[in-house]
């Protein structure tokens, strides 16, 4: 055969020019109902093929209960993969193309390029339905002719073709509710920046709404971060991001109003889709609280920037404007189904030891304005937790373990492009083992929250200018390939997910079945499964790198689940 065929798993990046470990010959997924299992299919053209065809592939499913969906793996340039101080559970830290992006099957037929090892993404959503039982699912690839539209697999006799199979178990229970909190920083900027259409236009809406929904419904984000004034983050001082402002400000007689709907239709989508929480933009500029985040008010001169740059933190014109603002929102919010406890607030993002007392002052401002509120920020020095600064701390996963030795209740954690050695993170250029493991830490350390600061950030770093994603993947050589941004702009405001994405979804159901597990047994017995033949404990900096070991820790759990389940 001039072309193989064959399965990979999903935590393989099959690259161009190498060929992947190959998985079994005729897989077996057991799943709970509720979960999406995944697999690649790998396929290779290692001869010409006489009368100069450029054949293409068509696949076509069937014994699934349910749609099987193909997504074709993209190549994407990462030309700024690592930084110099890089551990070594890298895949590489050179230069090239690297399989990321996962776009739609194309009606001709998906190219198979010579001498070139690519995959096909393979996932089975749906699944919350279907009847406990094993489903043989038989995979049929033919090739096509491109230049001849409306050739169909059933109208040839291709030696070219080939057959895979697997085998779907799902077993008699539900994937539980996710009780991890899950924020992805979504920048509404980028999207009407990128469309470059109007803000607020309904173009711009439908992008927005169509990058929720993905975040939403498939990639178990339940708390969005809400422009109720441009989010004063990754901005150059002196400089702006484009203004996405759901609340409008109004300021006559020396008073205060404020106009809703904008911010109601953002919390409708948010409702429709299963947002659980809203995380509220930082009311203070980030790395160190100096001063206060754009805002447009409109008055009688017109719309102007009343605040930003060029007004302080603790200015009494700004603490003005939060004592008529910020009750306010809190009850508009709890009319819109977002009451104080499904609210998370910000002072100010990342804050050092040496920007103790400024981030002091500015959450001074507005302490008593948030009193019966939730308050968090991105931090890494435990003093500030420590000095009762920050209520709930969300320290980066290479500065975790001081928070976890002081036993800091309802932790959340977080990584960045800063967290590259080590740690678990989702560059490019790391293995997809090092991204899903942080679901299995996130359950060991009981963990409450992760977030994530690059849902969709499609800006040089400092929002000096706007990029193209998918030329420029590194904010302009200052974060590792991928470290921005989690999905792609697809055409009609459709983002793309990648998988990176994919891979973080499969890590945080992981720890759904590990938490059912716990209650259908007990703790110590998945965390037997969990060690065993490890060297335990598993923390941040310390646990298996190998994608085997997650493979099979997947089947002992679900063999361990069929055996408890009634």
């Amino acid at each position: 055969m001039k072309i193989h065929y064959f399965w990979a798993s999903s935590l393989e990046k099959v690259f161009p020019d190498q060929c992947p470990a190959r998985w079994e010959e005729t897989p077996e997924l057991t799943i709970l109902q509720g979960e999406t299992p995944a697999l690649q299919l790998v396929y290779c053209r290692c001869e010409e093929i006489p009368g100069n065809r450029r054949p293409a592939i068509a696949i076509r499913c069937s014994g699934s209960p349910v749609p099987v969906r193909l997504r074709p793996v993209e190549l994407i340039p990462g030309t700024f993969p690592a930084y110099d101080q890089a551990d070594e559970n890298y895949l590489t830290v050179k230069p090239g193309l690297f399989p990321d992006l996962l776009t739609d099957m194309p009606q001709r037929g998906l190219p198979v390029p010579l001498n070139q090892y690519r995959s096909v993404w393979v996932d089975i959503p749906g699944t919350d339905q279907l009847a406990p039982g094993e489903y043989s699912i038989t995979f049929t690839i033919g090739t096509l002719d491109p230049s001849q539209p409306g050739t169909s697999l059933e109208q040839t006799e291709d030696p070219l073709a080939g057959e895979l199979k697997l085998t779907l178990r799902i077993l008699p229970g539900r994937l539980p509710d996710q009780t991890l909190l899950h924020t992805e920083w979504f920048h509404a900027d980028c999207l009407a920046d990128y469309y470059h259409v109007p803000v607020f236009s309904e173009e711009h809406w439908n992008a927005i709404e169509q990058q929720i929904a993905l975040a939403a419904q498939e990639l178990r984000v339940n708390v969005l971060l809400t422009p109720v004034f441009t989010p004063p983050l990754d901005t150059a001082v002196g400089g702006e991001r484009t203004t996405v402002q759901l609340v409008d400000v109004f300021f006559q007689n020396g008073k205060y109003f404020f106009g809703w709907e904008k911010l109601r239709r953002w919390c409708g989508l948010c409702r429709k889709y299963g947002i659980r929480m809203l995380e509220i933009a930082h009311l203070f500029t980030q790395w160190g609280a100096l001063y206060t985040p754009k805002i447009i008010v409109r008055d009688g001169s017109g719309d102007v920037r009343k605040f930003g740059w060029h007004v302080r933190a603790d200015s009494p014109e700004y603490r003005e404007f939060l004592e008529a603002f910020l009750p306010a929102l809190r009850r508009e919010l709890a009319g819109m189904g977002y009451p104080d406890s499904q609210v998370l607030y910000h002072i100010s993002d990342e804050p050092n030891d040496k920007q103790e007392e400024s981030y002091r002052r500015a959450r001074d401002v507005v302490l008593d304005l948030l009193d019966g509120c939730v308050v968090i920020d991105a931090l890494s020095d435990y003093s500030f937790y420590q000095k009762g600064l920050v209520e709930h701390p969300v320290p980066s996963n290479n500065h975790i373990q001081d928070f976890l030795d002081h036993s800091v209740p309802d932790l959340w954690v977080y990584y960045c492009c800063a967290q590259y050695k080590d740690v678990p993170n989702r560059f490019f250029a790391m293995p997809s083992a090092r991204n899903r493991i942080m679901g299995l830490l996130c359950y060991l350390h009981g963990i409450k929250g992760f977030l994530h600061w690059g849902y969709n950030f499609y800006n040089s770093a400092l929002s000096v200018e706007h990029i193209d994603p998918y030329f420029c993947t590194h904010g302009g050589c200052a974060f590792p390939s991928g470290d921005p941004f989690l999905v792609y702009p697809g055409p009609d405001g459709r983002p793309y997910s990648s998988i990176r994405a994919e891979v973080q979804r499969l890590g945080l159901d992981d720890m759904r079945a590990l938490q059912l597990l716990e209650q259908l047994t007990s703790r110590e017995h998945v965390l037997s499964l969990i060690y065993e033949g490890q060297d335990a404990p598993f923390t941040f900096d310390h646990y298996p790198h190998s994608p085997d070991y997650l493979l099979s820790l997947s089947r002992r759990v679900h063999q361990a689940l069929a055996a408890s389940l009634p």
